[in-house]
């Protein structure tokens, strides 16, 4: 063997190498901090000159280093291109811990985490309040043990059995529970964040087939007709509205008179009022509206007439430019709930069994929603001979599509009109007279 001499190892400059001419491709290179072995050679396969790493001087002594050396060289000798396995072992090392680097973040994307990124990063940002808080308590009460399971390890049977089982009990709840989860898996595929190649089971699995069955009244269903007063039940409901209290008799009579949505009602401030010559106009914002998410929608105007100026008047003087329809004793000040209106109601009704103890007067026409009278107005207008585009503009539905791009008309005069006709007819059905206001073409 040739002697092996420390000191000039310890004197090599960095670039340097010192061999040992009875072990031949055994070597020592210098850098700037370490004295390093390797063994350089001949590749078998192409005939390319490889090296490959053996260990640190001093730290392996020569010794050590022939050993290595010598098991290498049998290996070269062997046909085994040494550096190139070594590549290729790193290489399959790095692809298997990428692999399990992935796998854990499958898995801990759960349903649970896709959920909060398609409420925190799409609901929180396009749906109104109403809408946001709904969509978060069906998440977090409706989707039991799959909150934990990996949003890309859901299977079409366990998509298929959740709605199924809600299905069978709140039809409409459940097809809303599908649309959500659908959109999210949508959302978190477009973000990346679940595979392009991950199946979206909620689009797939009972496709039209979840429907109500209508609600149910004292237990028994009433199916899914759409209720509309007649003339005479809007006559006699219009007299007993005075047994309500103040703020629902004020808001159902806006209801009838305005064609307008509960929830644009309850939230309307005096703010939005206006004094326009000898007419009173109340403009729904935008933002308010359910068209809200179209670009071409406008804020919704809706000329005040006989009840309804009423009520608007005598709120604007109790409340200002506040919320005309507060709720009772909350502070900070907040617009009465909806949801709050249509309870109301319900308690009045003759088949409702909320506090039997509580003695109170019970409705005559029965078996209607506050939304009833929204739909009830609107066809008593097209009873009176009101065209359908005005009709729609009145209750603020969006034209169909080519029409809204070309007619972009206003219909403020037509609105006025049409409202004070209602307004007329609304007064003749509350003294009990037949609704035959003279019906006007065009």
């Amino acid at each position: 063997m040739t002697t092996f001499d420390a000191r000039a190892a310890k004197l090599l400059a960095p670039g340097e190498i010192l061999t040992l001419d009875d072990y031949p491709g055994l070597r020592l290179r210098a850098s700037a901090q370490y004295r390093t072995w390797a063994y350089r050679y001949r590749s078998p396969i192409d005939g390319c000159i490889r090296q490959v790493k053996i260990g640190r001087w001093p730290e392996m002594s020569v010794s050590a280093a022939i050993v290595a050396w010598e098991g290498l060289k049998r290996r070269r000798d062997a046909g085994e291109d040494i550096a190139a396995d070594k590549r290729a072992a790193r290489a399959e090392a790095r692809a298997q811990a990428a692999e399990q680097a992935q796998k854990a973040k499958v898995q801990a994307y759960t349903v649970q985490r896709l959920c909060e990124d398609y409420l925190d990063g799409y609901i929180d940002h396009n749906r109104a309040m109403k809408g946001r808080v709904e969509i978060r308590r069906m998440f977090n009460t409706m989707l039991d043990e799959l909150n934990q399971v990996p949003a890309a390890e859901v299977t079409r049977a366990q998509a298929f059995d959740l709605i199924q089982g809600y299905a069978t009990r709140i039809p409409v709840q459940a097809a809303k529970l599908r649309a959500e989860l659908g959109a999210a898996w949508d959302y978190a595929i477009d973000a990346g964040r679940l595979a392009e190649t991950v199946p979206n089971w909620w689009r797939l699995i009972l496709r039209g087939k979840v429907r109500s069955k209508g609600k149910a009244i004292a237990g028994e269903k009433v199916g899914v007709v759409k209720r509309v007063l007649s003339e005479q039940e809007v006559g006699e409901l219009i007299r007993w509205l005075p047994n309500f209290t103040r703020l629902v008799e004020d808001v159902l009579t806006m209801y009838l008179w305005t064609c307008t949505r509960g929830s644009e009602i309850c939230g309307m401030s005096g703010a939005e009022v206006t004094v326009e010559g000898d007419q009173w106009w109340w403009t729904i914002p935008k933002a308010r509206t359910k068209n809200a998410r179209y670009a071409n929608a406008t804020d919704h105007r809706v000329p005040l007439f006989g009840r309804a100026l009423a009520v608007v008047q005598r709120r604007k003087a109790l409340y200002g430019d506040g919320y005309l329809f507060p709720a009772k004793g909350v502070v900070p000040v907040r617009p009465v709930e909806q949801k709050s209106i249509q309870a109301a109601v319900f308690t009045y009704q003759p088949y409702s069994e909320t506090r039997p103890e509580w003695v109170r007067p019970r409705l005559r026409v029965t078996h209607w929603a506050p939304h009833d009278l929204r739909r009830t107005s609107r066809t008593l207008l097209a009873k009176l001979g009101c065209p359908d585009e005005v009709g729609e503009a009145l209750i603020g539905h969006m034209p169909k599509r080519m029409v809204g791009v070309y007619n972009r008309h206003d219909y403020n005069e037509q609105r006025a009109c049409w409202l004070e006709r209602l307004d007329s007819g609304l007064e003749t059905a509350a003294r009990g007279a037949n609704f035959n206001v003279e019906k006007v073409n065009g």
